[in-house]
């Protein structure tokens, strides 16, 4: 059995309009919403083995201001390829894992959604369609595959076992 987290940016700024897109920092709702789903994801005891990040500005600022609801240290690797990657970049990447039980991927739409819906072939209907209308800045796809290694990761195998966005979150 493999885990598999999908975890998109926070709302990033775009105060400074001259800033590069690789450069943005998280926004002050960004922040908010890192708040409820650090609680979120330490409240369930959501603990990936490894963390893949892209290396753009929001998406390190959401890896800092998730990192103390896992409760301890992640091996994470900060990878160029995961910077806007689309779907089957990310596919590709997650294939070449070692032994390791569950990833997490703090990354960018479109690919994060493509991906996420590609590879959930079964979960509960509503959570699958809500997963299908958007991803928005801030949402978490949990997916579990019965597989044994990595590389059988493929369209259809996994289950949808969770979709939160942030929003969900300030409900209560």
């Amino acid at each position: 059995m493999k885990t598999l987290y999908l975890l998109r940016h926070f709302k990033s700024s775009w105060k400074d309009k001259d800033l590069e897109d690789f450069d943005r920092p998280l926004g002050k709702r960004g922040r908010r919403a890192a708040e409820l789903m650090a609680g979120y994801v330490a409240r369930n005891g959501i603990v990936p083995t490894q963390i893949l990040c892209s290396p753009s500005r929001r998406t390190r600022e959401t890896l800092d201001r998730m990192l103390d609801s896992f409760g301890g240290t992640v091996p994470t690797r900060f990878e160029k390829g995961v910077y806007l990657a689309d779907a089957s970049v990310l596919l590709r990447r997650l294939r070449r894992l070692g032994d390791t039980a569950s990833v997490m991927i703090i990354g960018h739409n479109p690919g994060l959604e493509t991906l996420a819906g590609s590879l959930a072939g079964s979960g509960e209907e509503t959570t699958r369609t809500r997963l299908a209308s958007k991803f928005p800045t801030g949402a978490l796809a949990v997916l579990s595959a019965e597989i044994q290694n990595w590389r059988d990761l493929e369209a259809g195998c996994a289950r949808l076992d969770a979709f939160v966005c942030p929003r969900d979150l300030e409900k209560g």
